[in-house]
């Protein structure tokens, strides 16, 4: 007998008798196994096979039915892997009249399962082991543009060649055929995406696929199968989200502008684009208010600066050089997008999937997916070897600080609408980052600018000590800082040598140092002991914190502190005598290069109240070297303070020549590349005043002794040859051992001392300071300490542990000038 067969699924059906020989054959069996049932009906089936009777099968062991694989003969000689289903035919008393033999190839399957699998919106396709193709179905078809006919049998690298590369080389992706290939290798499944770029598309797509062995009864693998679907739109969705992650953490990391430009041109380069420009007004790069937006329809060109510039090619290093000018024509795409305010999208062709590739990213293609006005299509762009060009405005809380460009030159797919979404959100977050970096610029620029006005711009002339200074602010990562020094010239030819650190960064730092530095000048004046100078520096600070409370629960409260060194050198005596509150103790190196140490107990920082400060005092032989800094000098993040002051010790030369060359060494060496706190240094050399230069005399509480001290101050003041002074010299030395003499208490010392200036002082044991007083005109006294005043440069009283001391100072016409400092950061 002969049964129709379903000619897309090759099926034989055949009939055995009782006899086990073959008494109906189908034409499926002629299609399958090339013999016609002319050949076939009235042999034994068994004729069939190409090895064994398997059990089960007509002729063989007995068995009810049979299903599984079998190898058939071929008429022309060779075997058929086949899938055999043998059920026995039974007459009315339940009789075995005959088997029926259904027959398949092992890799075809029902009809049912064909037009499922035919119909399945999913890509599917099966391969042999060398990926010849056995079948695809309709979808996989249209896919790749060929219909099942066209394929079966052929290569697959032959009928998809583009399938035998990378589209992203640079990731290292292994090609599509390549992992079919390993499958049938190994027998390991695999899952993957896979993007490529059909031919004839201006898109690449995304395929989610698997690809798995397919393997027979005993387990071989006799053929490979893959499927997949296109997931493009979610790839590139999740592709933009990635980018704009990497732009969260990629852009803002500094509070630079020009490297903040950059940061955006890398983020976006090469995931997104092939080149970016970053062009800024000059305002926004020095860190000022960006200029108004040009109005539509502006005649003038606009200059801007090209803060950034990156290519896909190009090396981030070698791109990051200096800005450069850059002119935007009035009718320029860039000129028009900053004066609208809108984006622009250029294309070089009709945005859309050309060819005969229907599986593209169309909704991203479609006109309507855009804003209005976008895209414009630019055939002129390919002559600058472009494929599209996104345009965007940089704004920034309602200010216009620039313009960025997207380019996109080596891919041929054209930009789409959710590009130009991306290309605005990497710009805004690049915009909100570059203005918070200038405005960090502007207030660092500020700070800075008062901190220099606040530290002294030369050092005053004295002859105690030979000194230079360093001052360099923080890095661009941080902001100024409250560090800095002083050198106060004293009465009775001694010098104060002051260095300080305010706590907080800014301009509430730069404005409270200013502060600091004023009232130590003052008490300076008043000239305290560093002790109770600074107690009384402790109580400023604390009036300064009460005046920094919050008038408003939403007002924060300002940093208020600060550390303080305070030294006083007398080159008479040779002794310094210094208090710290909170401050590191200066470094001291003798003249033969020992390290003198400094015994002292600093005290707690200024503004904590009700805590002592100590004083100590030591003497140093002429030519002692000090070194004053701030712990900015000597701690950061590679090393602690102990480290820093031991490497600070190594580094400072008593021999060396310069002070000035030594603060360099100092600083260079000292201070990382990326610094996070100001630094400042000062060095001094002692020096010792001549004995000779010195002269006293013990004054009896008699007023006799009154001209015997006015002729030994003449005599004095001629033996100096500083005989011009005498006049002056008799008549306060005369005024103020008189006073002396009349309302102090023995003992009683004259001193003069020739410096840089002619110094008279009168020494006594009571604690009474006198004062000016304006005397009326019939008065017989009081006219004695404004004759000083107006005769001398200087007077002033200073307390001592036992009594008082009251001086007055004469310019002398050789003194030298004041040394000028070298500006702050040289």
């Amino acid at each position: 007998m002969t049964i129709a067969d379903d000619q897309d699924a090759p099926t034989a059906v055949v009939v055995v008798d009782p006899d086990n020989r073959v008494s109906g054959w189908s034409e499926g069996g002629c299609q399958l196994l090339g013999w016609t049932a002319e050949d076939t009906v009235g042999r034994p089936v068994a004729d069939l096979l190409a090895g064994p009777v398997p059990p089960g099968f007509p002729g063989g062991h007995a068995a009810d039915a049979l299903s599984g694989p079998v190898a058939l003969r071929h008429r022309d000689g060779h075997t058929v892997d086949s899938v055999i289903t043998v059920q026995p035919l039974r007459g009315p008393q339940g009789r075995v009249l005959g088997h029926a033999v259904t027959v398949q190839r092992w890799d075809r399957r029902p009809v049912i399962a064909d037009r499922v699998f035919e119909q399945c919106p999913f890509a599917l396709g099966a391969f042999d082991p060398d990926l010849r193709f056995l079948w695809i179905n309709a979808s996989s078809g249209r896919v790749i543009a060929h219909t099942e006919e066209q394929v079966l049998g052929k290569q697959y690298r032959e009928v998809l060649p583009e399938f035998d590369r990378s589209l992203f080389p640079e990731r290292d992706d292994k090609p599509y055929t390549d992992k079919l290939a390993e499958v049938a290798r190994t027998g390991e499944p695999a899952r993957l995406i896979t993007v490529f770029r059909p031919r004839g598309s201006d898109y690449a797509n995304a395929w989610a696929t698997s690809i798995w062995p397919v393997r027979d009864a005993e387990g071989n693998v006799r053929a490979v199968a893959n499927w997949g679907f296109d997931m493009s739109a979610e790839y590139w969705a999740r592709q933009r989200l990635l980018i704009l992650n990497e732009a969260t953490t990629g852009i803002g990391r500094t509070l630079d502008v020009v490297g903040t430009a950059r940061e955006l041109a890398t983020t976006s380069v090469p995931g997104f684009t092939d080149l970016v420009t970053v062009d800024l007004f000059d305002e926004v790069l020095r860190g000022e208010e960006p200029p108004s937006a040009p109005a539509a329809g502006h005649a003038e060109p606009l200059t801007l600066s090209r803060a950034a510039r990156h290519g896909a090619a190009e090396d981030p290093h070698r791109s990051a050089g200096p800005a450069v000018p850059v002119t935007h024509a009035v009718h320029s795409v860039a000129a028009t997008c900053m004066a609208t305010g809108r984006s622009t999208v250029e294309l070089a062709t009709e945005p859309g999937v050309g060819g005969e590739w229907a599986f593209g990213p169309g909704l991203a293609a479609d006109p309507a997916h855009w804003p209005p006005g976008n895209p414009v299509i630019d055939k002129g762009i390919a002559a600058e070897g472009l494929t599209g060009r996104i345009t965007v405005p940089l704004r920034a809380r309602g200010a216009l600080l620039g313009v960025v460009t997207f380019s996109r030159l080596d891919r041929p797919e054209a930009f789409t609408a959710d590009d130009l979404i991306l290309a605005e959100q990497l710009t805004a977050k690049a915009a909100v980052a570059i203005d918070n970096a200038r405005r960090y610029v502007h207030q660092s620029t500020t700070a800075l600018t008062l901190q220099r006005s606040l530290l002294p711009q030369r050092l005053p002339s004295q002859e105690a000590v030979e000194v230079a200074s360093r001052y360099l602010p923080a890095g661009t990562d941080a902001e100024v800082g409250g560090d800095w020094f002083d050198v106060i010239p004293l009465s009775g030819a001694r010098v104060a040598l002051i260095m300080g650190d305010v706590v907080g960064h800014g301009l509430h730092a730069s404005a409270s140092m200013g502060r600091l530095r004023t009232a130590v000048r003052t008490l300076a004046d008043v000239d305290l002991p560093p002790d109770e100078l600074l107690t009384h520096l402790d109580d400023l600070v604390l009036h300064f914190a009460s005046d920094l409370q919050p008038t408003s629960h939403f007002q924060t409260t300002a940093e208020t502190g600060a550390t303080c060194l305070y030294t006083v050198y007398d080159p008479v005596s040779r002794r310094l005598t210094l208090a710290s509150a909170g401050h590191p103790l200066p470094l001291v190196i003798a003249p033969d290069g020992t390290t003198i140490p400094v015994s002292a107990q600093p005290g707690p920082p200024l503004g904590i109240g009700g805590l002592p400060f100590e004083a100590t005092e030591l003497e140093l032989p002429e030519g002692s070297l000090l070194a004053l800094y701030t712990d900015g000098l000597v701690e950061n993040r590679e090393r602690d303070v102990d480290q820093g002051i031991a490497e600070l010790l190594g580094l400072l030369d008593h021999r060396a020549p310069s002070l000035d060359n030594l603060c360099d060494t100092v600083m260079e060496a000292m201070l990382p590349e990326h610094r996070t706190d100001d630094a400042a240094v000062l060095l001094a050399r002692t020096c010792a005043l001549d004995p000779q230069h010195v002269a006293d005399r013990h004054v009896e509480p008699d007023v006799t002794e009154v001209s015997r001290a006015r002729q030994f101050a003449v005599d004095q003041v001629e033996a100096w040859g500083l005989e011009e002074t005498g006049f002056v010299t008799e008549l306060v030395v005369s005024e103020l051992v008189t006073n002396a003499i009349r309302y102090g208490e023995p003992p009683i010392r004259l001193r003069l001392i020739r410096d840089t200036a002619l110094i008279c002082e009168v020494s006594d044991s009571s604690n009474t300071a006198p004062h000016l007083r304006r005397a009326r005109a019939f008065d017989e006294g009081g006219r004695g300490l404004l004759l000083v005043a107006q005769l001398t440069q200087g007077w002033g009283t200073r307390h001592t542990p036992h009594g008082k001391t009251i001086w007055c100072a004469q310019s002398l016409a050789h003194s030298s000038g004041e040394t000028p400092l070298p500006p702050p950061g040289e």
